[in-house]
């Protein structure tokens, strides 16, 4: 963990799992001198003080991000642009902004459309961490230990700027590694967005079958881990396949087909090809999980 950083106020936008989770490990490493919290939500700003997880709140994005250090915006893909609009024309030139969303060229497209070009102070983010839960009581100031950060900075991102939001998600615990835009788009579609695409599409398929209440009745611990990420934000998860549609879809398609050539096997009664499939992905799996 880096103990060198120093933020004197940290403006967070969007006080949920994430945001929140933030505020906690920062608070909890003595980094940052004041948090302000600010979003639409006024419950939500209330609950984050009464927590302990912010300082102070407002709804005010322009009274929010004065004199920030640093700007972290944890609002869905969807409200990227607006966010960006809002706090423009009150940003100090000192101010670093960064992001957490999940598909980085939709982020960098929104802030070069409210910019002009991208800001040397803007580093986009993305930590590969969360939970099915969501708002400010699922925040827990580890969320973040030993998990993957990947910082996606661009052409004319300032050095500084980068090594201070590089030092923010290593004082949360986090192992911060950087990738170009493009390839981390490519690589979330497989990981991340295909997996929470499956976990829906089962459990609304389920549901909308007949006897769907005896089907879940009788749903055991591999149908609830499957699905446990199909109870995750749907706001959040429409903006996200939107936003990395072009990704997504090449791996949806691409999981079709393999779906489609085991399910072809099956009617041929083709053991071998089954065998051998399911045998391949328990090996890549115990290989991944070991």
């Amino acid at each position: 963990m880096s103990h060198k950083l120093h933020i004197g106020k940290l403006c967070i936008i969007g006080v949920g799992l994430i945001g929140g989770s933030v505020a906690r490990a920062l608070r909890e490493c003595n980094c940052v001198d004041s948090i302000v919290g600010a979003g639409r939500q006024l419950e939500n700003l209330k609950r984050a003080e009464d927590l302990g997880v912010i300082d102070a709140y407002s709804l005010d994005l322009a009274k929010a991000v004065e004199d920030a250090d640093i700007v972290l915006v944890a609002v869905p893909l969807g409200a990227m642009q607006r966010v960006f609009e809002q706090i423009k024309p009150h940003l100090s030139s000192h101010t670093i902004v960064t992001d957490v969303g999940s598909a980085k060229q939709s982020v960098m497209a929104a802030a070069e459309n409210v910019f002009g070009e991208l800001p040397a102070t803007f580093v986009p983010g993305h930590p590969i961490a969360g939970t099915e839960k969501s708002g400010v009581e699922a925040s827990v100031a580890e969320l973040f230990r030993h998990r993957r950060v990947i910082l996606t900075p661009h052409a004319k991102t300032d050095k500084m700027a980068l090594a201070k939001v590089r030092q923010l998600w290593q004082a949360c615990g986090a192992q911060v590694m950087e990738m170009e835009a493009v390839h981390h788009d490519a690589v979330l579609a497989a990981t991340s967005h295909l997996p929470h695409m499956l976990a829906y599409a089962l459990v609304d398929t389920l549901a909308r079958m007949d006897d769907s209440q005896e089907i879940f009745d009788y749903a055991a611990g591999g149908f609830r881990d499957f699905t446990r990420i199909a109870s995750s934000d749907p706001v959040m998860w429409h903006d996200i396949c939107l936003a990395n549609r072009e990704q997504l879809v090449k791996v949806m398609r691409a999981f079709s087909d393999d779906l489609h050539r085991l399910c072809d096997a099956m009617e041929q009664g083709d053991g071998e090809f089954l065998k051998t499939t399911f045998t391949r992905a328990k090996n890549a799996r115990d290989k991944f999980c070991g």
